[in-house]
């Protein structure tokens, strides 16, 4: 697991790097560049401003939301974030270079990226805050809102990206005229090998983990990580040697179990015990938390060997004084992501090799929609972090899974209902100028 890859500092030469400063400035010019080799390419055309909604969306990001997101450091470089943005650059270049060799100008697969990517994040981010919308929740409305638009730490969900993207591409293809299902033939492939490079990224970050397992491959991940917290909740460890009553994070936090011979044992805390006060002494913050979930996430931000905090107690005004042993580590679990990340690659890797032999348009997308949600219906057997909805043993994705399978059901009685024919044999000549009119 490796969270953060590197800071970017916040100011540079005196100058702030992001709000209006250096990155802003750099964007404004590049962003004029490539207006103007556009419109000196073909134009101030359809095509040129369909650049402007997303040129824009990135300079007020740049603007108002990166400043958000800084930390004490400066901008985090998320293991997650640069995962991800390796799966778009690597999905696209596949899509682009099998575009070349079918004849097609490859400017359509740049400007579809634009569309799929964006809506793609749009759909990922708020299917994953309907889902968790109370692990978002903060005291106030912009420090929510300020965790809502971090997407770079994870908080994704594939199939809320392929109900985003799929929108994105009937608007695409039903603007610019295209073969709808020779275009989801062509980036079936590409989308499976950004979702390989993605699932690197949770590995990253922690996130979609799986089940307490023994196996030789098993992995532990550090303190604070999603494995990590979730395990303390279901009591299966103890934070810093103390238990609280999680199943009521509104109550006041009172302790419910200590650790024998732990630190906090030591330090003289007991069973039933209330917390009026946590104080970090590393960072040197004080926290008297009203709430279970409060005094929660202020033990979250001490870590680290040798760490040293203060608890006060209701009816108790001394201090008692905890200093932690060594580094705390979830248990064993299975690298689920890394299960996903292969399969998304070995399906990449069967997609382009059944595409020379598809008899119709829609048949490599039909195999896509077929295999994947069989395969992430079984692998949600080992992931543990989405837990049963809608009355059912299955969890939310699972569901999905169903209904995605039903979906290319549909599709196949539609498809092997049609003549046998293709829009881009192979080889094919130039074709599909629809963006360049």
């Amino acid at each position: 697991m490796l969270q953060t890859l590197f800071h970017i500092p916040r100011t540079v030469a005196g100058l702030p790097v992001f709000g209006f400063g250096w990155l802003l400035m750099l964007w404004a010019i590049g962003s004029l560049a490539l207006l103007g080799w556009l419109v000196r390419r073909q134009g101030w055309n359809a095509e040129t401003k369909s650049h402007l909604p997303l040129l824009g969306t990135i300079g007020l990001v740049i603007a108002f939301v990166l400043p958000n997101v800084c930390d004490e450091y400066g901008l985090p470089i998320r293991g997650y974030g640069t995962m991800l943005l390796l799966g778009v650059i690597s999905g696209v270049w596949l899509a682009t270079y099998r575009a070349r060799r079918l004849g097609l100008d490859p400017e359509i697969i740049i400007s579809l990226a634009f569309w799929l990517f964006l809506a793609g994040i749009v759909g990922a981010r708020l299917f994953y805050i309907i889902e968790y919308w109370s692990d978002y929740q903060r005291p106030t409305a912009w420090e929510t809102f300020k965790e809502v638009i971090n997407f770079t730490k994870g908080g994704l969900v594939v199939f809320g990206s392929a109900i985003g993207a799929g929108l994105a591409l009937i608007v695409f293809v039903r603007k610019y005229r295209l073969p709808g299902l020779a275009l989801a033939d062509l980036i079936a492939p590409s989308l499976m090998l950004g979702q390989a490079l993605g699932r690197v990224g949770c590995f990253l970050n922690g996130c979609c983990y799986g089940g307490v397992c023994d196996l030789p491959w098993k992995v532990q991940f550090p303190f604070d990580s999603p494995p990590y917290v979730e395990q303390v909740r279901e009591h299966r460890l103890y934070l810093h040697g103390l238990e609280l009553d999680y199943s009521h994070p509104d109550s006041p936090p009172v302790i419910a179990a200590v650790e024998p011979d732990s630190p906090a044992a030591e330090a003289g805390l007991e069973p039933g015990q209330r917390i009026v006060k946590i104080k970090n002494l590393r960072k040197g913050t004080s926290v008297a938390p009203p709430t279970t979930d409060e005094a929660f996430r202020a033990l979250l931000k001490i870590d680290g060997a040798g760490a040293r905090f203060d608890v006060v107690t209701a009816g108790d005004p001394a201090p008692k004084r905890v200093t932690l042993a060594t580094p705390e580590l979830s248990l064993p679990v299975h690298p689920a992501q890394l299960y996903s990340a292969v399969d998304a690659l070995l399906l990449c890797l069967f997609l382009l090799a059944y595409y020379p032999y598809r008899r119709r348009d829609g048949e490599v997308f039909a195999l896509l929609a077929t295999i994947h949600p069989i395969a992430r219906f079984l692998q949600e057997i080992i992931r543990v972090d989405e837990k049963a909805v809608f009355h059912t043993e299955l969890s939310i994705s699972q569901n999905l899974s169903l209904l995605m399978l039903a979906g290319a059901i549909g599709l196949w009685i539609y498809l092997l209902s049609r003549p046998r024919g293709l829009v881009w044999p192979r080889p094919a000549a130039p074709a599909c100028q629809a963006l360049a009119a």
